[in-house]
């Protein structure tokens, strides 16, 4: 069966550093290289391929999430580029329909030709995709900014997610990537920033660890790293940690 694996000494480090750490919750991303819109036959094949076998991996290594960029339509068009995401993952989701793990389609700053910029689009995806059950949404912060959606004021966050949730269903959820933005409101320009040091400030970051609804939600910094030789992954955890009332 192709869902078994060889690499039994991979797996089982893997959950020995899960249990010294006590992480227990691991979400994975794809490769960047993967791009479902592909009007490339062979592109889009071998994208193809390529999700089928992180759908495997993630499954084998028990992770819940599995976090995706829509693709790029490279030129083609929006419809023909969603159509060809919503066919790949038809056809992923059917020939690994032995896994567990969930796919996660990830919210764009609509840098280029990429998809999934836009509430709407990630909805058209999703209603194409047979097994729904299977499917959700990770949110970043950084790119619903950069792709238009205010999310700076109460008012413009509380329309931000009655928007998300009248088109798509706040139920499908399931991951926040939280980034700042080192780029303007609709600059449509994917460029992570530390937590208040960007365009998007504090209120937002204060607003999500706030909110109740997303209490049990997995929220990820991709920000940068280190700055001035600190580790500022520990300082961005303590600033967003210090906005919870």
């Amino acid at each position: 069966m192709e869902g078994k694996t060889p690499w039994l000494k991979e797996i089982s480090l893997f959950e020995e550093a899960c249990k010294k750490t006590k992480i227990k919750t691991i979400v994975s991303h794809t490769s960047y290289l993967i791009n479902l819109a592909s009007p490339d036959d062979i592109t889009w094949f071998m994208s193809c391929e390529a999700l089928k076998h992180e759908l495997i991996r993630t499954t084998q290594l028990s992770i819940k999430w599995l976090v995706l960029h829509p693709g790029a339509h490279m030129g083609t068009g929006e419809e023909k580029g969603m159509k060809r995401i919503a066919r790949a993952i038809n056809l992923v989701l059917d020939q690994a329909d032995y896994t567990d793990t969930y796919l996660l389609l990830e919210t764009t700053a609509g840098q280029g030709t990429t998809i999934g910029k836009s509430f709407e689009q990630l909805a058209y995806i999703l209603n194409m995709v047979e097994d729904k059950k299977r499917l959700g949404i990770c949110l970043d912060s950084c790119h619903i900014f950069a792709a238009g959606y205010d999310i700076r004021t109460m008012i413009s966050y509380t329309k931000t997610l009655n928007d998300f949730d009248k088109i798509i269903g706040l139920e499908k959820l399931c991951v926040i990537h939280l980034n700042d933005s080192k780029t303007p409101l609709d600059s449509r320009v994917d460029r992570h920033e530390h937590i208040g040091e960007g365009y998007i400030g504090k209120n937002f970051f204060e607003y999500i660890m706030n909110n109740k609804r997303f209490n049990n939600i997995p929220k990820i910094l991709e920000t940068p790293k280190i700055k001035d030789g600190l580790d500022y992954d520990y300082i961005n955890l303590k600033i967003l940690k210090g906005l919870i009332k």
